[in-house]
């Protein structure tokens, strides 16, 4: 049975603090539904009806193009141990990108990760919970390093260069890049 809420009340950021990590989904007119994992220390819960979450450069930049086109997107958490339940955030999102006013605010709520691309921040509309009675135990082990390495790798330069040559999404929609590179101490 599902429960819906307006804003995000103390269980469930309890809930979403002891997760290791949640799914993105969104859509837009006529390209893909892009759904992604999503790992590490990235999400932060900015008030009862606001979230926002930390954003590697990766393959793409799907949740980005989907957002400028059309804004809406889903989070999801799972827990794996007990209690069983899911919780889902549905919203409306942005991207805010090193170059943005904003950004310094923002990115204060976190520890930066090297090859941050962007923070996506969502106004929350609605959250739902369900059982979650199908979804498996599992045990968390530890992040997978590779993403953080090979950001860590990069000369800064010619990762600006790489994502400043993605300008649009598999479906071709635009997206906005950043103009530079987040290094930091816990890349």
């Amino acid at each position: 049975m599902a429960d819906f809420f307006d804003q995000l009340d103390d269980k469930h950021i309890a809930m979403i603090a002891k997760q290791p990590m949640f799914f993105v989904a969104t859509a837009t007119e006529g390209a893909r539904i892009n759904l992604s994992p999503k790992g590490y220390d990235a999400f932060r819960v900015l008030g009862p009806t606001q979230v926002a979450y930390l954003d590697l450069g990766g393959s793409g930049n799907e949740t980005h193009a989907h957002l400028a086109a059309d804004g809406r997107i889903t989070v999801m958490f799972c827990n794996f141990e007990q209690p069983a339940l899911i919780l889902r955030i549905y919203g409306r999102g942005r991207a805010v990108l090193p170059q943005d006013a904003e950004w310094d605010d923002l990115a204060a709520h976190f520890d930066l990760i090297t090859g941050t691309r962007q923070i996506f921040v969502i106004d929350i509309e609605s959250i739902q919970t369900s059982c979650g009675w199908g979804v498996p135990f599992m045990e968390f082990r530890e992040e997978r390093a590779t993403l953080k390495k090979a950001h860590a790798q990069m000369e800064p330069e010619a990762w600006v260069e790489r994502v400043a040559g993605r300008t649009q999404s598999i479906d071709g929609l635009p997206t906005r890049q950043t103009d530079r590179f987040i290094e930091a101490d816990n890349g």
